[in-house]
């Protein structure tokens, strides 16, 4: 069978072949020789196009295990009136009308892309242009740079003194990580000014929610106890968090100079499920086994100047805080899943 388009730049022809021997004419005639098997088994088929107007000499040629297509390219791009030079058309020329388009089909779809460059022209016109946008796409590829390195090494290193040390590493966790702990989330104080003046597409709540959460377990509870530095608990709060920004600074990262590795994508909306369940766990036992040393010391607990000589107990506000903490665990987790479905969920197909 051979489908051709009056109105289009060239000609496809295809049947089951094997081998094939094209030649196109100087003026408009096309004349092909194949070898193959067909319904009647090994034979030799030819055919004899003579086109409306000159074509090109030299035509395409591809076999495939199906079928023999052959292209025949105009010598000049405009519209024929029909395929070939008689008016009737060959018993063995037939339309693809999958692949049809006419005249007014074309200009139309010229036309349709035309208006949306136009249009594309004209929103690009209206945003002004940033000066200060490669500057800040530097910033935040130092930043997450620099957050994946420091996080890098607290996990390194803590997964080195578990093989060598075991058990006994759990316990000298907070003397050994503390300084490059705080340097982190001191600095991940960044993503919430990032998120506030709008450098970054991030909610804000969500980045207030982790950030100060960490900090007030790392400075108020752990920093300022030391009874609660040499707990096993904090080699677990360690462990989660780095686990978890092992992934999500490089994806950042790479995200900021436009890459996107799969795997990478992958694992940043994937590991959480599990991470971040278990490092909010492991920082309600912190709360938890700090409640009765900040109660027996009344470490930051507030009396206040009554009759009645009423104290404010800083472990209540810890058993309060305890129950916002699985609070923002929820929210955090939702906002996750729903990132997680945007970037990895099947993609929603365009209804034209």
């Amino acid at each position: 069978m051979c489908t051709g388009r009056s109105g289009t730049e060239s000609c496809t022809c295809g049947w089951s072949s094997a081998t094939c021997g094209t030649r196109t004419s100087p003026s408009a005639t096309t004349c092909s020789t194949s070898e193959g098997h067909g319904a009647k088994g090994d034979n030799i088929y030819e055919f004899q196009i003579e086109f409306l107007e000159p074509v090109e000499p030299k035509p395409m040629c591809r076999v495939t295990q199906r079928q023999l297509n052959i292209t025949v390219q105009k010598k000049e791009s405009n519209w024929w009136e029909r395929l070939t030079k008689q008016e009737k058309r060959p018993l063995f020329l037939a339309p693809d009308f999958d692949r049809w388009l006419d005249e007014s089909d074309a200009e139309m779809e010229l036309r349709e892309k035309e208006e949306e460059k136009i249009s594309k022209m004209k929103i690009e016109s209206r945003v002004p242009k940033d000066p200060f946008k490669h500057l800040k796409k530097g910033y935040l590829v130092m930043y997450n740079l620099v957050q994946f390195l420091g996080f890098s090494w607290i996990f390194v290193n803590m997964t080195v003194r578990l093989f060598i040390l075991g058990k006994d590493s759990f316990y000298d966790t907070f003397h050994t990580i503390s300084d490059m702990m705080y340097f982190c989330q001191t600095l991940a104080l960044m993503e919430v000014v990032n998120s506030l003046i709008g450098l970054v597409r991030s909610p804000l709540i969500p980045a207030i929610i982790q950030v100060f959460g960490r900090n007030f377990i790392l400075f108020v509870v752990l920093g300022s106890l030391e009874e609660m530095q040499s707990k096993a608990v904090v080699f677990f709060v360690f462990y989660f968090w780095s686990i978890i920004e092992l992934f999500r600074y490089p994806y950042y990262m790479l995200s900021c100079i436009g890459i996107e590795w799969k795997p990478l994508t992958w694992l940043r909306y994937t590991t959480w499920i599990p991470l971040y369940p278990l490092g909010g766990l492991a920082e309600a036992v912190c709360l938890i086994q700090s409640i009765p040393i900040f109660s027996e010391t009344g470490k930051f607990s507030l009396g206040l100047p009554n009759p009645l000589n009423v104290t404010i107990q800083f472990s209540f506000l810890l058993q309060l805080y305890l129950i916002a903490l699985f609070l923002g665990i929820f929210v955090n987790f939702r906002y996750l899943y729903k990132q997680r479905k945007q970037h990895l969920g099947p993609k929603k197909r365009k209804m034209k």
